[in-house]
């Protein structure tokens, strides 16, 4: 591998500091990307009605979270290739990975349109989605698959700027997307009175136009990493490279949602307002996953560009520093959001009861996410390291056999709506406790050397 240059503060710079520069604008980032769905949620909530609101984010958003987490975990193979790369100022492959990804964007884009417009109806009776809100839930799975490709093409774009240490410009882009979305719902949903199309369809424009900014920045550069349109194409080695490290991790973002499809399907039989209350729940859960995702990307980017420059005193210390921070984020988060719940769900309805559910849901979770950080951390350091075969493995055990396990065996005892919501600290508990000591057990391995 060549010598990392100077000036990459990833690789050079204060680690607290460096991680904490590139952490927030990924945060504001995925909290502008999450506004996209939670907007929509909250226009027809409160301007069409609860079952519009369960529409948007009940079954539907269960779907689109295992379609686009899937391409995310494939797209971090292609960021994590292309961060090693970029720390090695191997210029040829980092420039084959940019094209490549894109190839790969473009392709499952495609093949993603045609089977989610033909499978939404059969996807949705699956989920045991009330009937009452079917039409409108088919309605926006719909349109939202008749543009998931810019959703995959602004993903992959971002993940690769960020994998070179440029975690602002997919937060310029994001922020100006997602005014182009508020406008567009309001417009839409309160002016023209279209319903859930209105918010599917506002969504759609602003995640092409989010798609455009962030390739054309790529095609601009003229750096390590510039994008041409005619060079779009696979590279068998890189290829098979990026699936080495991005299938797995793709993988086990199926298995979450896999398992949390198997939870809404369990929430819907309690009807409407449970399925409405679980559904305003998952925005305001998303401001903890936010912050998670954050700082996952972050680790993994700044470890795969110290492991690219061979740097591993600044793996292992950016791996301790980025645990002690997310844990404490984490619990001034879980502070906010129980002395906030009655206010937060009033931004969603004000149907009483939803709110009373929906209260009593966020109680139950949210005083267990901080541990969830040691998942989130360690899993997202041996990733940049290119260790991603085992993480996935003790997550498909620790968090889905497990949860489904639990669905299977705890709702015959007890068929509430609190024994399914324990499924989430009992597997988290579980599969930290894994990451801790496999993570342990790679750093004597690796002081043994």
């Amino acid at each position: 591998m060549q010598t990392q240059t100077k000036d990459n503060p990833i690789t050079q710079g204060v680690i607290w500091k460096q991680l904490l520069l590139f952490f927030f604008p990924i945060l504001i980032g995925t909290f502008f990307q999450q506004l996209y769905n939670t907007v929509d949620s909250v226009i027809v909530g409160q301007f069409v009605g609860k079952e519009a609101l369960a529409s948007v984010g009940g079954s539907s958003a269960q779907i689109v979270t295992l379609v686009v987490g899937f391409f995310t975990g494939l797209s971090s193979g292609a960021a994590v290739t292309i961060a090693q790369f970029f720390g090695a100022q191997d210029e040829k492959s980092a420039n084959q990975g940019l094209h490549n990804a894109y190839a790969l964007s473009l392709t499952a884009g495609i093949i993603l349109t045609a089977i989610g417009i033909v499978l939404t109806p059969s996807m949705l009776r699956l989920m045991n989605t009330p009937e009452d809100i079917l039409s409108d839930s088919i309605i926006y799975l719909r349109i939202y698959f008749a543009g998931i490709i810019f959703v995959l093409i602004y993903n992959m774009g971002s993940a690769i700027l960020r994998a070179t240490g440029d975690s602002k410009r997919p937060l310029y882009y994001l922020i100006v997307c997602c005014g182009i979305n508020i406008v567009l719902d309001i417009l839409f949903v309160v002016g023209f009175q279209m319903g859930v199309t209105g918010a599917a369809s506002a969504t759609l424009i602003a995640q092409a136009a989010s798609a455009f900014l962030v390739t054309f920045k790529l095609l601009r550069c003229r750096g390590i990493l510039s994008l041409s349109l005619r060079k779009i194409r696979f590279h068998a080695p890189i290829l098979k490279h990026q699936l080495r490290l991005g299938l797995p991790t793709g993988f086990e973002s199926i298995l979450f949602a896999i398992t949390n499809i198997a939870i809404q399907s369990a929430v819907n039989t309690f009807g409407t307002d449970t399925a409405a209350a679980w559904s305003a729940f998952g925005k305001l859960d998303a401001i903890f996953w936010m912050v998670s995702t954050a700082f996952g990307i972050s680790i993994t980017t700044f470890v795969g560009q110290n492991y690219g420059a061979g740097k591993m005193d600044r793996v292992r210390k950016s791996t301790r520093v980025c645990l002690l921070i997310d844990l404490i984020v984490s619990v001034f988060l879980v502070i906010f959001l129980v002395a906030a719940r009655a206010f937060l769900f009033r931004l969603f309805t004000s149907d009483a009861e939803v709110i009373r559910i929906g209260c009593d849901m966020l109680l139950l979770i949210t005083p267990w996410y901080v541990v969830y950080v040691f998942i989130e951390v360690l899993a997202g350091s041996l990733r940049g390291a290119g260790n991603v075969i085992v993480p996935v493995v003790i997550t498909l055990v620790g968090v889905c056999i497990m949860r489904i396990i639990w669905l299977a065996v705890v709702l015959k005892v007890s068929p509430t709506l609190s024994s399914i919501i324990f499924s989430y600290p009992v597997t988290w508990i579980l599969t930290a406790l894994a990451f801790i000591l496999y993570y342990i057990h790679k750093e004597r391995e690796h002081a043994r050397q």
